[in-house]
């Protein structure tokens, strides 16, 4: 029996299979994985999301499983370390991102409490369950991305915009674009 899925998923690619039927959509509160997700979403920048699901092990080893308080603190030595690696996408800038961003983060849960509370306020708490009868015809920013890019880049964030912002909802689950027909969509 075949499962219906969103007809973005390469059901060729087991990783990607794997990612939108456990991963992409569902509600993510736990600050860590919240702050790895803003991440990896930065880094998948001019790159396919695949490549970054790819990469992902790399990334947490190089970034220490993305302790957030470890990152901040990362020098230029860390930063040559990683991009020598070769476990992650070898952009100098993106990197920098991280650590910048990991730095604001740490402002961020000192102001809200966590990066979940900062993160999930802006829906209420709740999803935002979109009807998405075709995945090509879906939003790709919204009212609160524009929003939420324009604080962070206030607070320095770095390589965000309103589309970064708006895939990182999607996939933390703040916005459910799951398609209307694909079973993840309850």
């Amino acid at each position: 029996m075949s499962v219906s899925r969103c007809g973005w998923v390469k059901l060729s690619d087991p990783v990607y299979v794997a990612y939108h039927d456990e991963e992409w959509g569902k509600p993510l509160h736990n600050d860590r994985a919240l702050f790895e997700l803003f991440c990896l979403e930065t880094q998948s920048a001019g790159l396919s999301w695949l490549t970054i699901l790819k990469k992902r092990e790399g990334y947490r080893e190089a970034f220490e499983g993305f302790d957030l308080s470890k990152v901040a603190l990362y020098t230029e030595a860390d930063i040559d370390r990683i991009v020598q690696s070769g476990t992650v996408i070898k952009s100098r800038p993106k990197i920098e991102a991280i650590i910048a961003n990991a730095k604001g983060f740490l402002e961020i849960q000192q102001e809200f409490g966590s990066l979940d509370n900062y993160f999930w306020e802006k829906v209420d708490g709740s999803p935002i369950v979109n009807d998405v009868s075709d995945y090509k015809k879906a939003a790709c920013t919204s009212e609160i991305s524009d929003t939420m890019t324009k604080e962070l880049k206030k607070r320095g964030f770095k390589f965000i915009g309103s589309t970064t912002l708006y895939a990182f909802m999607q996939a933390c689950g703040m916005v459910n674009d799951h398609e209307n027909g694909c079973a993840c969509k309850s």
